[in-house]
């Protein structure tokens, strides 16, 4: 049974505890409104240039010549998994979730007979995939939201990738991130960078407005080609930077939810702890007295 001065001390702990809890889920509710906008602002402009690029490279995916962002190597053995997770802890399975998603296509890419690298975004990642995957992490990228998430984080990264890419190091190239639904809610996704997708671009909520655009007829000023040699690039830019920030948004909502919950927790525990302070300090309250009673009769 813990002493009265123990217990007084617990209660203590878990109060300070509590305010840190508290003012950290104020901190994330502050940055998931700035990094939700952002994220929704990104999406229309991402969605809409794929939709693009696919009618574009739908014409010229069968032609001789064509990019490799677009058409791929013969083969495509080896496989980069660009994994985006957060650079801190404290935001319940956000990252383990990610991971989690990562270990299952790590797997199924080795059945399959590909070999596989690993282009960790964020350190919280790379410290869980090194466990069983450290030898096939190529490098970490860390703190791309600091001071803030900017286009040009996401521009070096996928300059990266295509110098990569160019040099032979992979065929075909993934991002693992969060996609960001609510506060509560984050689906984890897998989107091909290159070589581009065409099924990943016919998607989307406005199928109607793309199926009657698409009986229409273009004329492109440069031709085609020229116009993919340029946007193929770009794309690839644009997609990483709406990925980034969908995990950014929902690695704030997710710590928000999570300090939210530590700190009813923490207020439950401080309930408990001190009716269970008030019931020793009675007992040795009632103790005391029963002992003067007693000593008084004995006299």
């Amino acid at each position: 049974m813990p002493s009265l001065k123990d217990l007084r001390v617990r209660i203590s702990s878990v109060k300070a505890t509590q305010k840190i809890t508290s003012a950290m889920k104020m901190v994330a509710a502050a940055k998931l409104r700035r990094a939700q906008e952002q994220a929704e602002a990104a999406r229309p402009y991402s969605e809409r240039m794929a939709r693009m690029l696919g009618s574009l490279a739908e014409a010229q995916a069968g032609r001789a010549g064509a990019s490799p962002l677009l058409a791929g190597r013969d083969g495509g053995n080896v496989h980069m998994l660009v994994v985006a997770t957060a650079d801190r802890g404290l935001c319940g399975g956000f990252n383990s979730n990610i991971v989690r998603e990562t270990r299952r296509i790590v797997a199924r890419l080795k059945e399959d007979g590909h070999e596989v690298k690993i282009l960790c975004v964020g350190r919280k990642g790379r410290d869980q995939l090194r466990r069983d995957f450290s030898s096939l992490i190529v490098d970490t990228i860390e703190d791309v939201a600091k001071p803030s998430l900017g286009f040009d984080k996401a521009d070096a990264i996928a300059a990266r990738l295509l110098e990569s890419f160019e040099a032979g190091e992979f065929d075909v190239c993934r991002i693992v991130f969060a996609e960001f639904k609510s506060a509560m809610t984050q689906t984890v996704t897998s989107q091909q960078l290159i070589p581009f997708e065409l099924d990943a671009a016919e998607g989307g909520d406005e199928a109607a407005e793309d199926a009657a655009a698409s009986t229409m007829s273009y004329e492109y000023e440069p031709d085609e080609a020229e116009i993919l040699e340029e946007l193929l690039p770009r794309n690839l830019a644009v997609q990483i930077y709406k990925a980034l920030l969908e995990n950014n948004a929902g690695e704030q909502g997710a710590r928000m939810t999570a300090m939210d919950n530590a700190t009813r927790n923490a207020g439950d525990m401080i309930k408990r702890l001190t009716l269970v302070y008030n019931r020793t300090r009675q007992a040795a309250i009632t103790r005391e007295l029963i002992e003067i009673i007693s000593a008084k009769e004995a006299m």
